[in-house]
């Protein structure tokens, strides 16, 4: 869990912004779950019971957490987040999620920004960004524990809603202050890394955009170490350090979420899905999916559409 600041006239200061941003959200997340909202690339959640684990997909992006505790599991390395956290995630990795705390009375609420890499790298050109002091943390997913700073210029952002007329010139810089928030804490170690041409970290970064566009095709690992520009055991080393698995494991979880999204959303049975995903074998197909997700596709999908599963889409 993310350190508590021991300075009481601080810790104030972030309990009150904690206060003020949970409102601003709370005011314009009337709607269960994802609540889009005009300023690309920034959704409002608002949650109100528990809910079972279900697979997620995150992207470069920050989550910002004022109510409610919330479980993420990356292939056995679990992070906590509750009201005084964000969640950084660097890469596109899928991950178990699960709600353990949300009520009626007490809703999760949180809002989730897509970090867009550009800007992270525009800011990082700045001669005056501080390094921050490095961070243990090795993967693409970090959790931390918000600032002062952080929860203030997050509010200020949801505080252009009310005023969308201002939004085309403040958001981006909004945003940018965000980024250059993020960068100053233990965890933007991570996403300076990623961000940064020539770093094994961008290095792996490219290989795994490589793989989300292209994973329908047979993966070759040379040829994927070549888009890296990395030799195979340091991809492999390297892929392992920031997903918690091989690039085979990645590819077969993008098949398997992108085959449960086509059925569910666009009405395609299983077979069609196994064969647009990549798959030559339908039996291979349902055993992993199966065995992936708790039950054969159809009956899976079925609950899906019943409300019995979480939302594949849930945040």
């Amino acid at each position: 869990m993310p350190k508590q600041t021991d300075n009481p006239k601080e810790l104030s200061a972030v309990i009150k912004m904690r206060k003020d941003l949970a409102r601003r959200i709370a005011a314009h997340a009337q709607s269960l779950g994802e609540n889009p909202t005009p300023i690309p690339g920034l959704a409002l959640y608002r949650r109100t019971s528990p809910t079972a684990c279900f697979l997620a997909s995150y992207e470069p992006s920050l989550t910002v957490f004022v109510q409610g505790r919330k479980r993420v599991n990356l292939r056995g390395n679990v992070y906590f987040c509750d009201g005084s956290s964000f969640l950084l995630s660097s890469i596109d990795v899928p991950a178990e999620s699960q709600i353990v705390e949300a009520s009626e009375e007490v809703p999760l609420l949180s809002m989730f920004l897509r970090l867009d890499m550009p800007t992270v790298r525009e800011v990082l050109s700045r001669e005056d960004i501080p390094e921050p002091k490095t961070s243990s943390q090795a993967r693409g997913i970090a959790v931390g524990e918000t600032t002062v700073g952080l929860l203030d210029a997050c509010s200020r952002l949801i505080e252009l809603l009310d005023t969308p007329e201002d939004v085309p010139f403040l958001g981006h810089l909004i945003q940018r202050e965000i980024v250059y928030r993020i960068l100053r804490t233990p965890q933007g170690v991570r996403l300076r890394a990623i961000a940064t041409t020539g770093d094994l970290s961008h290095r792996t970064a490219r290989a795994i955009a490589w793989l989300r566009a292209n994973f329908a095709k047979p993966l070759r690992i040379e040829e994927l170490a070549t888009t890296a520009r990395m030799g195979v055991s340091t991809l492999h080393h390297q892929f392992r350090a920031l997903t918690a698995m091989s690039p085979l494991q990645y590819q077969k979880q993008l098949r398997l979420q992108m085959a449960r999204q086509r059925m569910l959303m666009d009405g395609i049975d299983a077979t069609s899905a196994a064969y647009e995903v990549g798959y030559e074998s339908v039996s291979q197909f349902n055993r992993e999916y199966s065995r992936f997700f708790g039950q054969p596709p159809m009956r899976d999908i079925k609950a899906l559409r019943d409300g019995k599963v979480a939302s594949i889409n849930a945040a």
